[in-house]
Protein backbone atom coordinates (compact mmCIF):
# COMPACT_ATOMS: atom_id res chain seq x y z
CA UNK A 1 0.00 0.00 0.00
CA UNK A 2 1.38 3.61 -0.74
CA UNK A 3 2.92 5.32 1.81
CA UNK A 4 0.52 8.29 1.53
CA UNK A 5 -2.66 6.01 1.44
CA UNK A 6 -1.87 4.28 4.94
CA UNK A 7 -1.15 7.59 6.51
CA UNK A 8 -4.74 8.90 5.29
CA UNK A 9 -6.70 5.16 6.42
CA UNK A 10 -4.43 5.61 9.69
CA UNK A 11 -5.79 9.28 9.92
CA UNK A 12 -9.36 8.18 9.93
CA UNK A 13 -9.34 5.39 11.85
CA UNK A 14 -8.00 7.24 14.80
CA UNK A 15 -9.91 10.05 15.13
CA UNK A 16 -12.97 8.57 15.99
CA UNK A 17 -11.32 7.62 19.09
CA UNK A 18 -9.27 10.59 19.99
CA UNK A 19 -12.40 12.61 19.76
CA UNK A 20 -14.68 10.04 21.45
CA UNK A 21 -11.27 11.07 24.30
CA UNK A 22 -11.95 14.05 24.28
CA UNK A 23 -14.46 16.20 22.17
CA UNK A 24 -12.10 19.24 21.74
CA UNK A 25 -10.38 17.54 19.72
CA UNK A 26 -12.03 17.60 16.57
CA UNK A 27 -10.94 21.30 16.30
CA UNK A 28 -7.26 20.77 17.01
CA UNK A 29 -7.07 17.45 14.66
CA UNK A 30 -7.05 19.29 11.43
CA UNK A 31 -4.49 21.85 12.25
CA UNK A 32 -2.65 18.71 13.64
CA UNK A 33 -3.25 16.14 10.47
CA UNK A 34 -2.01 19.55 8.43
CA UNK A 35 1.04 20.13 10.74
CA UNK A 36 2.15 16.60 10.34
CA UNK A 37 1.59 16.28 6.47
CA UNK A 38 4.41 19.83 6.56
CA UNK A 39 6.74 18.37 8.56
CA UNK A 40 6.76 15.40 6.73
CA UNK A 41 7.34 16.64 3.57
CA UNK A 42 9.94 19.20 5.10
CA UNK A 43 12.10 16.25 7.02
CA UNK A 44 11.85 13.65 4.26
CA UNK A 45 15.07 15.56 2.34
CA UNK A 46 17.12 15.00 5.06
CA UNK A 47 15.98 11.67 7.09
CA UNK A 48 16.30 9.89 3.28
CA UNK A 49 19.98 10.57 3.49
CA UNK A 50 20.93 9.21 6.76
CA UNK A 51 20.43 4.75 7.63
CA UNK A 52 18.19 5.01 10.42
CA UNK A 53 17.94 1.72 12.93
CA UNK A 54 14.38 0.01 11.96
CA UNK A 55 11.12 1.19 13.26
CA UNK A 56 7.80 -0.29 13.29
CA UNK A 57 5.02 1.00 11.69
CA UNK A 58 3.91 4.22 13.39
CA UNK A 59 0.05 6.50 13.26
CA UNK A 60 0.45 10.44 12.35
CA UNK A 61 0.68 12.19 15.52
CA UNK A 62 0.73 9.40 17.67
CA UNK A 63 3.80 7.84 16.22
CA UNK A 64 4.70 4.62 18.22
CA UNK A 65 2.85 5.82 21.83
CA UNK A 66 -0.12 3.61 21.46
CA UNK A 67 2.44 0.51 21.55
CA UNK A 68 3.89 1.12 24.64
CA UNK A 69 0.84 -0.92 26.51
CA UNK A 70 0.31 -0.83 30.35
CA UNK A 71 3.78 -2.42 30.81
CA UNK A 72 5.67 -0.60 28.79
CA UNK A 73 9.09 -2.66 29.50
CA UNK A 74 7.69 -5.67 28.00
CA UNK A 75 5.73 -4.10 25.11
CA UNK A 76 9.64 -2.47 24.28
CA UNK A 77 11.07 -6.17 24.40
CA UNK A 78 8.28 -7.63 22.43
CA UNK A 79 9.22 -5.13 19.72
CA UNK A 80 12.44 -5.71 19.93
CA UNK A 81 12.04 -9.38 19.20
CA UNK A 82 10.65 -8.12 15.56
CA UNK A 83 12.83 -5.20 14.90
CA UNK A 84 15.55 -5.85 16.77
CA UNK A 85 17.87 -4.76 19.66
CA UNK A 86 18.41 -1.40 18.42
CA UNK A 87 15.43 0.13 17.34
CA UNK A 88 14.23 3.61 16.67
CA UNK A 89 10.77 4.83 17.84
CA UNK A 90 8.48 7.77 17.33
CA UNK A 91 6.73 8.75 20.72
CA UNK A 92 4.85 11.59 18.88
CA UNK A 93 7.33 14.04 17.61
CA UNK A 94 10.10 13.01 19.61
CA UNK A 95 12.66 10.21 17.92
CA UNK A 96 13.52 7.37 20.93
CA UNK A 97 16.04 4.76 20.75
CA UNK A 98 15.04 1.49 22.44
CA UNK A 99 18.29 -0.55 23.70
CA UNK A 100 17.67 -3.83 24.20
CA UNK A 101 21.26 -6.11 24.15
CA UNK A 102 23.92 -5.97 26.44
CA UNK A 103 26.60 -5.46 23.75
CA UNK A 104 24.60 -2.27 22.49
CA UNK A 105 24.25 -1.04 25.94
CA UNK A 106 27.64 -1.05 26.34
CA UNK A 107 28.37 1.30 23.57
CA UNK A 108 25.65 3.54 24.64
CA UNK A 109 26.77 3.35 28.04
CA UNK A 110 30.68 2.78 27.98
CA UNK A 111 31.74 3.89 24.65
CA UNK A 112 30.02 6.83 24.03
CA UNK A 113 28.86 7.53 27.43
CA UNK A 114 29.43 11.57 27.20
CA UNK A 115 27.44 11.52 24.02
CA UNK A 116 24.69 10.03 25.76
CA UNK A 117 25.16 11.32 29.55
CA UNK A 118 22.77 14.02 29.53
CA UNK A 119 18.94 13.74 30.40
CA UNK A 120 15.70 14.96 28.27
CA UNK A 121 13.90 18.12 29.85
CA UNK A 122 10.15 16.05 30.90
CA UNK A 123 7.40 18.12 32.69
CA UNK A 124 6.47 15.93 35.09
CA UNK A 125 10.52 15.30 36.54
CA UNK A 126 10.91 19.29 36.08
CA UNK A 127 8.25 19.71 38.28
CA UNK A 128 9.03 17.32 40.89
CA UNK A 129 12.90 17.46 41.18
CA UNK A 130 13.17 21.21 41.37
CA UNK A 131 13.88 21.66 37.02
CA UNK A 132 16.92 19.16 37.04
CA UNK A 133 18.49 20.62 40.34
CA UNK A 134 18.57 17.58 41.37
CA UNK A 135 21.47 15.18 40.75
CA UNK A 136 19.31 11.95 38.56
CA UNK A 137 17.71 14.96 36.74
CA UNK A 138 20.79 17.26 35.93
CA UNK A 139 21.82 18.40 32.74
CA UNK A 140 25.20 16.91 32.18
CA UNK A 141 27.83 19.69 32.73
CA UNK A 142 30.15 20.79 35.18
CA UNK A 143 27.26 21.18 37.72
CA UNK A 144 26.25 17.39 37.58
CA UNK A 145 30.23 16.58 38.06
CA UNK A 146 30.48 18.64 40.82
CA UNK A 147 27.77 17.65 42.35
CA UNK A 148 28.12 13.92 41.75
CA UNK A 149 31.64 14.05 43.10
CA UNK A 150 30.15 15.75 46.36
CA UNK A 151 27.73 13.37 46.82
CA UNK A 152 29.69 9.91 46.50
CA UNK A 153 33.00 12.01 48.88
CA UNK A 154 30.34 13.17 51.21
CA UNK A 155 27.43 11.15 51.25
CA UNK A 156 27.56 7.63 49.33
CA UNK A 157 31.58 6.87 50.23
CA UNK A 158 31.95 3.19 51.62
CA UNK A 159 33.19 4.96 54.81
CA UNK A 160 29.99 7.39 55.35
CA UNK A 161 27.58 4.18 54.50
CA UNK A 162 30.05 2.03 57.24
CA UNK A 163 29.36 5.44 59.05
CA UNK A 164 25.35 4.14 59.42
CA UNK A 165 26.31 0.79 60.45
CA UNK A 166 24.30 0.99 64.09
CA UNK A 167 21.20 2.59 62.25
CA UNK A 168 20.60 -0.54 60.13
CA UNK A 169 21.14 -3.00 62.76
CA UNK A 170 19.08 -1.36 64.89
CA UNK A 171 16.39 -0.71 62.28
CA UNK A 172 16.82 -4.52 61.22
CA UNK A 173 16.26 -5.51 65.32
CA UNK A 174 13.09 -3.57 65.21
CA UNK A 175 11.48 -5.67 62.23
CA UNK A 176 12.23 -8.62 63.58
CA UNK A 177 10.44 -7.51 66.43
CA UNK A 178 7.45 -6.36 64.63
CA UNK A 179 7.18 -10.19 62.75
CA UNK A 180 7.38 -12.12 66.46
CA UNK A 181 4.53 -9.52 67.33
CA UNK A 182 2.63 -10.39 64.23
CA UNK A 183 3.71 -14.10 65.14
CA UNK A 184 1.84 -13.61 68.58
CA UNK A 185 -0.69 -12.26 67.47
CA UNK A 186 -1.55 -15.29 65.21
CA UNK A 187 -1.81 -12.83 61.89
CA UNK A 188 0.19 -12.47 58.93
CA UNK A 189 2.94 -10.75 58.29
CA UNK A 190 2.78 -7.44 55.47
CA UNK A 191 5.52 -8.10 54.24
CA UNK A 192 5.22 -5.16 51.98
CA UNK A 193 4.23 -2.73 54.06
CA UNK A 194 7.11 -3.76 56.66
CA UNK A 195 9.80 -3.36 53.67
CA UNK A 196 8.72 -0.07 52.63
CA UNK A 197 8.49 1.35 56.32
CA UNK A 198 11.90 0.09 57.02
CA UNK A 199 13.99 1.80 53.85
CA UNK A 200 11.65 4.99 54.89
CA UNK A 201 12.90 4.65 58.03
CA UNK A 202 16.86 4.12 57.53
CA UNK A 203 16.55 6.91 54.88
CA UNK A 204 14.76 9.06 57.56
CA UNK A 205 17.40 8.65 60.24
CA UNK A 206 19.89 8.81 57.56
CA UNK A 207 18.98 12.27 55.96
CA UNK A 208 17.13 13.78 58.53
CA UNK A 209 18.48 12.03 62.11
CA UNK A 210 15.22 11.09 63.12
CA UNK A 211 12.03 8.71 61.28
CA UNK A 212 8.28 10.13 59.83
CA UNK A 213 6.70 7.06 60.24
CA UNK A 214 4.89 4.86 62.28
CA UNK A 215 1.71 7.71 62.58
CA UNK A 216 -1.00 9.26 60.71
CA UNK A 217 1.46 11.37 59.28
CA UNK A 218 4.17 8.78 58.84
CA UNK A 219 1.28 6.62 56.53
CA UNK A 220 0.50 10.05 54.40
CA UNK A 221 4.30 10.84 53.50
CA UNK A 222 4.57 7.47 52.32
CA UNK A 223 1.41 7.49 50.08
CA UNK A 224 3.15 10.80 49.34
CA UNK A 225 6.26 8.75 48.24
CA UNK A 226 4.23 6.18 46.28
CA UNK A 227 2.09 8.63 43.96
CA UNK A 228 5.71 10.56 43.54
CA UNK A 229 7.40 7.25 41.99
CA UNK A 230 3.91 6.72 39.94
CA UNK A 231 4.55 9.77 38.29
CA UNK A 232 7.69 9.91 37.70
CA UNK A 233 6.97 6.82 35.54
CA UNK A 234 4.19 8.42 33.26
CA UNK A 235 4.67 9.50 29.94
CA UNK A 236 3.10 12.99 29.62
CA UNK A 237 1.79 13.84 26.53
CA UNK A 238 3.06 17.33 26.36
CA UNK A 239 6.49 15.84 26.10
CA UNK A 240 5.99 14.13 22.92
CA UNK A 241 2.88 16.15 20.99
CA UNK A 242 3.42 19.71 22.44
CA UNK A 243 0.22 20.40 20.29
CA UNK A 244 -1.64 18.55 23.03
CA UNK A 245 0.00 19.75 25.71
CA UNK A 246 -3.31 21.51 26.96
CA UNK A 247 -5.05 17.94 27.48
CA UNK A 248 -3.23 17.03 30.38
CA UNK A 249 -4.25 20.81 32.25
CA UNK A 250 -7.56 20.54 31.17
CA UNK A 251 -8.23 17.13 33.00
CA UNK A 252 -6.52 17.94 36.37
CA UNK A 253 -2.99 15.77 36.13
CA UNK A 254 -1.39 19.09 35.78
CA UNK A 255 -2.87 20.43 38.51
CA UNK A 256 -1.91 16.41 40.53
CA UNK A 257 1.49 16.92 39.85
CA UNK A 258 2.07 20.79 41.56
CA UNK A 259 0.30 19.30 43.86
CA UNK A 260 2.17 16.45 45.00
CA UNK A 261 5.52 18.72 44.42
CA UNK A 262 4.01 21.21 46.83
CA UNK A 263 3.71 19.11 49.34
CA UNK A 264 7.07 17.09 49.30
CA UNK A 265 8.26 21.16 48.91
CA UNK A 266 6.92 22.39 52.33
CA UNK A 267 7.84 18.77 53.98
CA UNK A 268 11.86 19.19 52.78
CA UNK A 269 11.47 22.71 53.45
CA UNK A 270 10.26 22.46 57.37
CA UNK A 271 13.23 19.66 57.62
CA UNK A 272 15.52 22.30 56.72
CA UNK A 273 14.40 24.87 58.64
CA UNK A 274 14.49 22.71 61.88
CA UNK A 275 17.84 21.59 60.77
CA UNK A 276 18.94 25.41 60.42
CA UNK A 277 17.32 25.81 64.08
CA UNK A 278 19.61 23.21 65.41
CA UNK A 279 22.38 24.43 63.84
CA UNK A 280 22.02 27.98 65.28
CA UNK A 281 21.48 27.12 68.74
CA UNK A 282 23.74 24.68 69.09
CA UNK A 283 26.38 27.13 67.50
CA UNK A 284 24.73 29.67 70.07
CA UNK A 285 26.09 27.47 72.63
CA UNK A 286 29.47 27.33 71.96
CA UNK A 287 29.13 23.55 71.23
CA UNK A 288 29.67 23.18 67.49
CA UNK A 289 32.81 21.33 67.93
CA UNK A 290 31.48 18.73 69.38
CA UNK A 291 29.59 17.86 66.35
CA UNK A 292 31.39 14.69 65.23
CA UNK A 293 31.91 14.00 61.43
CA UNK A 294 29.76 11.23 61.18
CA UNK A 295 26.54 12.32 63.78
CA UNK A 296 25.87 14.45 60.99
CA UNK A 297 23.22 13.89 58.75
CA UNK A 298 22.57 14.41 55.20
CA UNK A 299 21.41 17.70 55.37
CA UNK A 300 23.48 18.64 57.86
CA UNK A 301 26.30 18.08 55.17
CA UNK A 302 24.53 19.51 52.12
CA UNK A 303 24.12 22.67 54.86
CA UNK A 304 27.42 23.03 55.21
CA UNK A 305 28.61 22.85 51.96
CA UNK A 306 26.55 25.62 50.82
CA UNK A 307 27.16 27.97 53.76
CA UNK A 308 31.04 27.61 53.35
CA UNK A 309 31.33 26.46 49.59
CA UNK A 310 33.29 23.84 51.36
CA UNK A 311 32.92 21.78 47.62
CA UNK A 312 34.06 24.72 45.48
CA UNK A 313 30.46 24.99 44.23
CA UNK A 314 27.55 27.29 45.16
CA UNK A 315 24.28 25.48 45.66
CA UNK A 316 20.77 27.39 46.75
CA UNK A 317 17.97 25.76 48.86
CA UNK A 318 16.28 24.17 45.64
CA UNK A 319 19.41 22.34 45.10
CA UNK A 320 19.28 20.86 48.39
CA UNK A 321 16.05 20.14 48.19
CA UNK A 322 16.68 18.02 44.83
CA UNK A 323 19.36 16.12 46.41
CA UNK A 324 16.85 15.00 49.69
CA UNK A 325 14.09 14.02 47.14
CA UNK A 326 16.65 11.87 45.50
CA UNK A 327 17.49 9.88 47.91
CA UNK A 328 13.85 9.05 48.86
CA UNK A 329 13.39 8.40 45.11
CA UNK A 330 16.03 6.32 45.05
CA UNK A 331 16.54 4.83 48.61
CA UNK A 332 13.28 3.48 49.66
CA UNK A 333 11.20 2.71 47.01
CA UNK A 334 13.56 0.98 44.46
CA UNK A 335 15.06 -0.45 47.76
CA UNK A 336 12.20 -2.32 49.42
CA UNK A 337 11.08 -3.60 45.97
CA UNK A 338 13.77 -5.67 45.46
CA UNK A 339 13.35 -7.35 49.27
CA UNK A 340 9.65 -7.49 47.91
CA UNK A 341 10.59 -10.34 45.53
CA UNK A 342 12.98 -11.45 46.48
CA UNK A 343 10.58 -12.81 49.20
CA UNK A 344 7.95 -13.30 46.59
CA UNK A 345 10.03 -15.98 44.72
CA UNK A 346 11.52 -17.77 47.95
CA UNK A 347 7.94 -18.43 49.16
CA UNK A 348 7.25 -19.95 45.29
CA UNK A 349 10.48 -21.71 45.58
CA UNK A 350 11.08 -24.01 48.79
CA UNK A 351 13.93 -25.40 47.48
CA UNK A 352 15.44 -22.17 47.29
CA UNK A 353 14.22 -21.15 50.95
CA UNK A 354 15.61 -24.29 52.08
CA UNK A 355 19.36 -23.99 50.72
CA UNK A 356 19.43 -20.46 51.61
CA UNK A 357 18.33 -20.79 55.10
CA UNK A 358 20.75 -23.81 55.56
CA UNK A 359 23.65 -21.44 54.32
CA UNK A 360 22.78 -18.44 56.73
CA UNK A 361 22.07 -20.67 59.79
CA UNK A 362 25.39 -22.80 59.42
CA UNK A 363 27.34 -19.73 59.46
CA UNK A 364 25.00 -17.62 62.17
CA UNK A 365 25.21 -20.96 64.55
CA UNK A 366 23.48 -19.46 67.65
CA UNK A 367 23.83 -15.55 67.36
CA UNK A 368 20.86 -13.93 68.42
CA UNK A 369 21.21 -11.78 65.03
CA UNK A 370 23.13 -11.11 61.98
CA UNK A 371 25.41 -8.64 61.72
CA UNK A 372 26.89 -7.21 58.75
CA UNK A 373 30.43 -8.53 59.24
CA UNK A 374 28.76 -12.17 58.90
CA UNK A 375 27.52 -11.35 55.39
CA UNK A 376 30.74 -11.58 53.67
CA UNK A 377 30.53 -15.69 53.94
CA UNK A 378 27.05 -16.31 52.67
CA UNK A 379 27.43 -16.60 48.95
CA UNK A 380 23.85 -18.03 48.43
CA UNK A 381 22.29 -15.12 49.61
CA UNK A 382 24.35 -12.91 47.48
CA UNK A 383 22.92 -15.07 44.69
CA UNK A 384 19.51 -14.85 45.42
CA UNK A 385 19.87 -11.21 45.56
CA UNK A 386 21.63 -11.21 41.88
CA UNK A 387 18.66 -13.45 40.92
CA UNK A 388 15.92 -10.96 42.04
CA UNK A 389 17.83 -8.10 40.55
CA UNK A 390 18.16 -9.92 37.39
CA UNK A 391 14.08 -10.83 37.46
CA UNK A 392 13.03 -7.94 38.56
CA UNK A 393 15.10 -4.59 38.38
CA UNK A 394 13.77 -1.87 40.15
CA UNK A 395 13.82 0.46 37.15
CA UNK A 396 13.08 -1.98 34.32
CA UNK A 397 13.71 0.94 31.66
CA UNK A 398 16.88 3.05 33.24
CA UNK A 399 16.13 6.81 33.24
CA UNK A 400 16.42 8.09 29.80
CA UNK A 401 19.15 9.48 28.64
CA UNK A 402 19.83 12.05 25.54
CA UNK A 403 22.50 12.65 22.83
CA UNK A 404 24.16 15.79 22.72
CA UNK A 405 25.59 15.01 19.40
CA UNK A 406 24.76 13.21 15.97
CA UNK A 407 26.79 9.63 16.51
CA UNK A 408 27.03 5.87 14.77
CA UNK A 409 26.26 3.12 16.66
CA UNK A 410 26.30 -0.08 14.91
CA UNK A 411 26.59 1.62 11.35
CA UNK A 412 23.28 3.21 12.03
CA UNK A 413 22.70 7.14 12.00
CA UNK A 414 21.43 8.31 15.50
CA UNK A 415 21.15 12.41 15.57
CA UNK A 416 21.48 14.91 18.04
CA UNK A 417 18.49 15.02 20.83
CA UNK A 418 17.35 11.42 20.39
CA UNK A 419 16.06 10.59 23.83
CA UNK A 420 17.21 6.82 24.27
CA UNK A 421 16.20 4.34 26.28
CA UNK A 422 17.78 1.58 27.96
CA UNK A 423 15.34 -2.02 29.01
CA UNK A 424 17.24 -3.55 31.57
CA UNK A 425 14.26 -6.01 32.18
CA UNK A 426 14.77 -7.19 28.52
CA UNK A 427 18.66 -7.69 28.51
CA UNK A 428 18.39 -9.50 31.88
CA UNK A 429 15.91 -12.21 29.99
CA UNK A 430 17.65 -12.11 27.03
CA UNK A 431 18.11 -15.85 26.38
CA UNK A 432 21.35 -15.50 23.94
CA UNK A 433 22.67 -14.08 27.06
CA UNK A 434 21.08 -16.58 30.02
CA UNK A 435 20.19 -20.11 29.84
CA UNK A 436 16.19 -20.54 30.88
CA UNK A 437 16.01 -16.42 31.43
CA UNK A 438 12.70 -16.84 32.99
CA UNK A 439 13.23 -19.25 35.25
CA UNK A 440 14.14 -18.51 39.49
CA UNK A 441 17.76 -19.98 39.12
CA UNK A 442 20.01 -18.38 41.79
CA UNK A 443 23.00 -21.18 41.27
CA UNK A 444 23.63 -19.70 38.21
CA UNK A 445 25.63 -17.03 39.94
CA UNK A 446 27.31 -19.48 42.50
CA UNK A 447 30.38 -19.69 39.99
CA UNK A 448 30.31 -16.44 38.05
CA UNK A 449 32.08 -12.95 38.57
CA UNK A 450 28.72 -11.36 36.80
CA UNK A 451 28.13 -8.65 39.29
CA UNK A 452 25.27 -5.46 39.49
CA UNK A 453 27.72 -2.67 39.87
CA UNK A 454 27.67 -1.67 36.47
CA UNK A 455 30.62 -3.50 34.91
CA UNK A 456 28.21 -5.98 33.41
CA UNK A 457 26.04 -4.96 30.99
CA UNK A 458 23.93 -7.54 30.87
CA UNK A 459 22.77 -6.99 34.33
CA UNK A 460 22.30 -3.28 34.73
CA UNK A 461 19.35 -3.08 37.29
CA UNK A 462 20.74 0.25 38.87
CA UNK A 463 22.42 1.68 35.44
CA UNK A 464 25.97 2.24 34.36
CA UNK A 465 28.81 4.65 33.52
CA UNK A 466 28.36 8.35 34.34
CA UNK A 467 24.39 7.72 35.15
CA UNK A 468 25.11 5.02 36.88
CA UNK A 469 23.29 5.15 40.36
CA UNK A 470 25.57 6.51 42.95
CA UNK A 471 24.37 4.49 46.28
CA UNK A 472 24.33 1.04 45.48
CA UNK A 473 26.10 0.26 48.34
CA UNK A 474 24.38 1.95 50.53
CA UNK A 475 20.99 0.40 49.66
CA UNK A 476 22.34 -2.95 49.57
CA UNK A 477 23.69 -2.81 52.41
CA UNK A 478 20.27 -2.42 53.95
CA UNK A 479 18.90 -5.01 51.83
CA UNK A 480 21.57 -7.93 52.17
CA UNK A 481 20.91 -7.55 56.12
CA UNK A 482 17.58 -7.70 56.66
CA UNK A 483 17.08 -10.69 54.07
CA UNK A 484 19.95 -12.70 56.42
CA UNK A 485 18.06 -12.08 59.43
CA UNK A 486 14.50 -12.88 58.07
CA UNK A 487 15.63 -16.45 56.94
CA UNK A 488 17.58 -16.86 60.04
CA UNK A 489 15.08 -15.81 62.86
CA UNK A 490 11.78 -17.39 60.84
CA UNK A 491 10.49 -20.22 58.92
CA UNK A 492 8.35 -18.53 56.58
CA UNK A 493 5.02 -19.84 54.15
CA UNK A 494 1.85 -18.26 52.58
CA UNK A 495 -1.55 -17.90 54.46
CA UNK A 496 -4.00 -20.39 54.58
CA UNK A 497 -1.72 -22.78 53.46
CA UNK A 498 -1.07 -21.59 49.83
CA UNK A 499 0.86 -23.09 47.42
CA UNK A 500 3.87 -21.28 46.31
CA UNK A 501 2.17 -21.57 42.39
CA UNK A 502 -0.84 -20.03 44.11
CA UNK A 503 1.43 -16.74 44.93
CA UNK A 504 -0.42 -13.50 42.80
CA UNK A 505 2.82 -11.99 40.77
CA UNK A 506 1.01 -9.77 38.86
CA UNK A 507 3.04 -6.07 38.85
CA UNK A 508 2.11 -2.60 39.09
CA UNK A 509 2.48 0.59 37.00
CA UNK A 510 4.91 3.55 37.56
CA UNK A 511 8.91 4.26 37.39
CA UNK A 512 9.94 1.05 39.74
CA UNK A 513 7.85 -2.09 39.49
CA UNK A 514 5.98 -3.56 42.67
CA UNK A 515 3.62 -6.16 43.34
CA UNK A 516 0.26 -5.36 42.95
CA UNK A 517 -1.09 -7.16 46.08
CA UNK A 518 1.23 -7.00 48.98
CA UNK A 519 2.90 -9.74 50.05
CA UNK A 520 1.33 -11.31 53.38
CA UNK A 521 3.05 -14.15 54.75
CA UNK A 522 3.27 -16.41 57.69
CA UNK A 523 6.18 -16.43 60.00
CA UNK A 524 6.97 -19.00 62.81
CA UNK A 525 10.58 -18.46 65.27
CA UNK A 526 12.73 -21.05 64.28
CA UNK A 527 14.05 -23.75 66.25
CA UNK A 528 17.16 -22.96 65.39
Amino acid sequence: MHPLLMFYLSFLLITPLLIKWHPLLIYTLPFLLFTHLITKWLSTATTTQKNLPPSPPKLPILGNLHQLGLYPNRSLATLAQRHGPLMLLHLGSRPVLVVSSADIAREVIKTHDAIFSTRPKLSITDKLLYKGKDLSTAPYGEYWRQMRSTCVLQLLSNKRVQSFRAVREEEVSFFIEKVKESYSLSLPVNLSELFANLTNDVICRVAFGKKYGGDEGGRKFNELLGELMRLLGVFHVGDFIPSLAWVYHINGFDAHVDKVAKEFDKFIEDILEEHIMHRVKRESNGDRSNQGEYKKDLVDVLLEIQKDNSAGLAIDREHIKGLVLDMFAAGTDTTYTVLEWAMSELLRHPRVMKKLQSEVRGIAKDKPYITENDLEEMHYLKAVIKETLRLYPPIPLLVPRESTQDVKLKGYDIVAGTMVITNAWAIARDPSLWDNPTEFLPERFLNSTIDFRGHDFQLIPFGAGRRGCPGITFAMATNDLLFANLVHKFDWALPDGAKGEDLDMTECTGLTIHRKVPLLAVATPSSC
